[in-house]
């Protein structure tokens, strides 16, 4: 399928024995890694717009996470869907490709947690973040869980339509953006999730949601946002689509506080996926940002 906007040659590794994981390596082998991670139900097309405007000189690196994308989407007997599965690919992948030193986080969606996940165990390793639409921490207070990811987490239905129908893809495509995708794109974003077998990570993602203590994801959620202020000390860029009714206004504020030095772009006229809706603005703002904040040592992840 031609995927628009989307000049890349993914690459595969297995991270799991016979279970591969496709991802954009993408700029100069020498340049400042920056680790772009995607949350459900996109892929690494979602950061397609950064990676062109950045490649020229940084080194991107973008993961489809199992499940997602082009990578393999093994059935429950061969893979645990989880966020401590996600961060332990994360951490495969760029072992394998001798990414031992300084990065940059970009994180969006799940992609945050994944992110947050790998940064508390290399803190060190973290030395600038680019925050997008996402939670680095659990559910803040007055936060509600929006129903529909309620839905889709604790109801039979829920499940049956998530993967019967593909209804959290195709619902993310149309009301995930207040700019409407051309009719190309979004086939895009739906394009990997097409059979039953296929969609089973879009549901696992929701079913991974942790909302209290003893929830699978729970220990891990509540220590990255214990420990998110730890991060205040590094350069942080945060970008937000404020029409999102997921990562709202209170998530947005959460991570204000806990980054209060961060670099914060909000957009009143853009929703969940905020680079589709405001990259014109976004891409050059990230580029000037990290312009400003360059790594010791140019930082090639070596």
């Amino acid at each position: 399928m031609n995927y628009p906007d989307y000049p890349f040659t993914p690459r595969r590794i297995e991270v799991r024995p016979g279970i591969a994981m496709s991802y954009l390596d993408e700029g100069p082998p020498g340049g400042e890694v920056v680790v772009m991670l995607h949350g459900n139900p996109s892929w690494s097309y979602y950061w397609r717009h950064l990676v062109l405007g950045l490649r020229d000189r940084w080194r991107c690196v973008v993961p489809d996470h199992i499940g997602m994308g082009l990578s393999d989407k093994p059935d429950d007997a061969r893979y645990r869907y989880t966020l401590a599965s996600r961060v332990q690919d994360l951490g495969t992948l760029l072992d394998a490709l001798g990414i031992a030193g300084p990065v940059t986080l970009a994180v969006h969606d799940w992609g945050g947690m994944i992110g947050m996940g790998w940064a508390l165990a290399h803190p060190e390793r973290v030395r600038r973040l680019v925050i997008l639409n996402t939670a680095l921490f659990p559910l803040p207070p007055g936060k509600p869980m929006p129903w529909q990811l309620s839905f889709g987490r604790d109801s039979r239905l829920g499940a049956l339509l998530i993967r019967g129908c593909n209804a959290f893809a195709e619902l993310a495509s149309h009301v995930g953006v207040a700019r409407p995708m051309p009719a190309p794109v979004r086939r895009a974003y739906v394009a990997p999730y097409d059979s039953w077998h296929n969609r089973i990570a879009t549901l696992r993602f929701v079913q991974d949601i942790p909302l209290r203590e003893g929830d699978p994801a729970w220990a891990l959620v509540a220590e990255a946002g214990r420990r998110l202020p730890e991060f205040a000390d590094r350069p942080a860029f945060i970008g937000w689509g404020l029409r999102d009714f997921v990562f709202d206004r209170h998530c947005l504020d959460a991570c204000t506080a806990a980054l209060p030095q961060a670099e914060v772009h909000a957009f009143a006229d853009a929703h969940h996926y905020v680079l589709e809706d405001e990259h014109e603005r976004l891409v050059p703002a990230i580029r000037r940002f990290l312009d400003a904040h360059p790594l010791p040592g140019g930082g090639n992840g070596a």
